[in-house]
């Protein structure tokens, strides 16, 4: 009765060292590239978003701060139990984006988007829901996005966006040697 067991446990041993273990780094990047395929894929194709036809738009790149930023608020809401796109202590989309390192000083212009899931089980299933959602699939398609970071945490998604456009060289030289100068705008209320 032994033998037969310890022989099972070998085979056991055995085929369980033929089964390929990923690297996490290497599942990461597929989860990336994955994503990215899917996103590029709509913007190069252009669709409808709701009654509204989007025209394809430029591809997007990965940006890892935005994938910090997506990952801390699908950390925070599966660990809170909510599902919103304003933070329990109250911190927006921008602040959690800006938290991250994806600062807009310097920058011509700056724009950010977020969309969130909950319950999707592969990369796929978000994607379509995403895109079956008017106001994600309008963000998934503004032009105005050039980046993106994409975060699963349990069986929440969050897709960060950002846009930004740098001075040309000739501005960015004026800007440094103090004969252009930067006037940041104050919102209502300020």
């Amino acid at each position: 009765m032994k033998r037969l067991f310890f022989g099972g446990l070998i085979t056991l041993i055995i085929f369980l060292a033929c089964i390929p273990i990923e690297p996490p780094q290497q599942k990461e990047e597929r989860f990336k590239q994955e994503f990215l395929d899917y996103i590029n894929q709509a913007r190069h194709d252009g669709c409808n978003c709701g009654h509204t036809y989007m025209p394809p738009a430029p591809p997007l790149i990965w940006n890892d701060q935005l994938e910090i930023a997506a990952l801390g608020h699908a950390e925070d809401m599966a660990t809170k139990n909510y599902f919103s796109h304003t933070s329990k202590d109250g911190r927006s989309m921008a602040d959690r984006i800006t938290y991250a390192g994806y600062y807009f000083k310097g920058y011509k212009s700056f724009t950010v988007g977020e969309n969130i899931a909950s319950g999707q089980l592969n990369i796929p299933e978000v994607m379509t829901g995403w895109l079956k959602s008017e106001g994600h699939c309008k963000n998934l398609m503004n032009p105005a996005f050039k980046e993106v970071g994409v975060a699963q945490f349990r069986n929440y998604w969050v897709q960060d966006f950002g846009g930004r456009e740098s001075f040309s060289p000739e501005v960015q030289k004026l800007i440094k040697s103090g004969k252009y100068r930067l006037i940041q705008k104050e919102g209502p209320g300020h």
